[in-house]
This record gives C-alpha cells, sequence and structure tokens, in this order.
C-alpha cells in the first residue's frame, strides 16, 4: 500500500510539473507572437552607456529586422564608433565587421558571450531569434498584475543557465528579463522602461541592461520606429554589412 501511494504521489508529481512546463511553453510562445509580429521594423537608436560612477558615453544607431530571424545594426555617432555593425541571420549565423580592419568576421559560437562594442548587451542578447528556440520552457506563474516564466537556453555555449522573464498581463510582452550565470548568480538585468503600442504593435521604446557584476548599464531609447517597410532577406546580407 505504501509502494502504490509512492508511486501515486510521483505520477502527480511528474503531471504537475508537464503542466507547469506546458503553461510555460504557452507563454513563451505567446511572448513571441507578440514581439515578432511585424514583418519588419525600422529604427534610429539613441544608445547611452554608463560606466559604475554613472558617466555616461553616447552613441547612436540605425537597425532593422525582418521578421525573427534578420537583423543589422549599424553605429552611425560618434565618428569613432562610425560603421561597426552586427548581423543576425538564420541557424545562429552572426557577423560583425569593424571599419578598422575593413573586413567582416563571422561570430563563433564560443564567443557570443562577450559585449557587443563596449555596450553591457552581448552578442548573444542581439541575436535575432525567438525565445522559444532558444530557451526550454521550465515554469510559470501567475501574479497580480503579470506572469513570471522560467527558462533555460538550449545552447550549452549560452553565458546562462536561467532567465526569469515578468510578463505584463494584459499584453504577454516581457517587463523585465533577468539573466543568471552557470552559478545561479543573478548578473544581468533587461528592463522595458516603456513599452507602448504603434499602430497594431506592442514594442518597448525605452530599455535599459544592467550589468549587475560591473555596476554599469546600457539604456536604449527609440527615436524613430517604423513597421512593415517591404524588407527582403537581401537587405539583410554579408555585402549589406559592409556597406
Amino acid at each position: 500500500m505504501k509502494r502504490i501511494t509512492l508511486l501515486a504521489i510521483a505520477w502527480m508529481v511528474a503531471g504537475i510539473s508537464a503542466t507547469f512546463a506546458q503553461n510555460a511553453a504557452d507563454l513563451l510562445k505567446k511572448m513571441d507572437n507578440v514581439i515578432y509580429a511585424p514583418k519588419d521594423q525600422k529604427v534610429k537608436l539613441k544608445i547611452i552607456i554608463y560606466d559604475k560612477n554613472g558617466k555616461q558615453k553616447i552613441r547612436k544607431a540605425d537597425s532593422k529586422q525582418m521578421g525573427s530571424d534578420y537583423r543589422l545594426m549599424r553605429f552611425t555617432e560618434p565618428a569613432s564608433q562610425r560603421g561597426i555593425a552586427f548581423l543576425s541571420l538564420p541557424n545562429n549565423i552572426m557577423y560583425v565587421y569593424l571599419p578598422a580592419f575593413k573586413k567582416e568576421r563571422r561570430i563563433a559560437g564560443h564567443v557570443k558571450t562577450q559585449n557587443f562594442a563596449g555596450t553591457d548587451f552581448s552578442y548573444e542578447d542581439l541575436e535575432s531569434k525567438p525565445y522559444s528556440e532558444k530557451y526550454n520552457p521550465v515554469s510559470a506563474k501567475t501574479t497580480s498584475d503579470g506572469y513570471i516564466l522560467e527558462v533555460t537556453p538550449k545552447d550549452k555555449n549560452s553565458a546562462y543557465s536561467k532567465l526569469v522573464i515578468t510578463l505584463f498581463k494584459n499584453n504577454y510582452y516581457p517587463k523585465k528579463v533577468e539573466y543568471y550565470d552557470k552559478k545561479g548568480r543573478l548578473i544581468k538585468v533587461m528592463t522595458n522602461k516603456k513599452v507602448e503600442k504603434i499602430g497594431k504593435y506592442w514594442t518597448s521604446t525605452d530599455f535599459v541592461m544592467e550589468n549587475r557584476t560591473k555596476k554599469t548599464k546600457t539604456e536604449m531609447i527609440f527615436e524613430n520606429i517604423t513597421f512593415d517597410n517591404g524588407f527582403t532577406k537581401d537587405d539583410f546580407s554579408v555585402r549589406k554589412l559592409v556597406q
């Protein structure tokens, strides 16, 4: 009788875990559907980099994205950073272009954890890829004003052991993303300071990545954004990266 009871408990626990994972998977896909709802988007960015003493460096960049697999970002200001560019393509392919060397470089999997151009965003953070393709759903819970979702990376080369994502209840857009290292320590927090509906799409127009270890942070502010511009794959080629 005791064995039967323990077996029943084991099945119950397994069932509850499966339910949590299923709910988390549903939330993950709903979040992706909101983030990647536009066919494409074009943005002018103001980037503010804060050091540990609060001193600022201001940069500007142009960024465009198509669907959930293509992204091209290029610095336009200041002159010392102008032309530095990043390209994200399907199948985990990423390139960086450094004008000083006049040559593009493909980013290997083991260096995706490095920060991009002095910001607090790593190449891994900037990769254009749905969360549901990058992460495994673990658990989800409902709060009074949203949802809290825990996921783990599928890529063994990831710098993170897990992400904890807080979602708005009304639109499933991420409010905050917490990043934990391989030792389970909270190392970075991304906060969407301003989420608004532009036309028919929800988007964040002001977000901050805070590095808890280095005591630095990077803020990205959208100064202009347009959706459904009619981009094609040709707009996201290596040739376009080096132009």
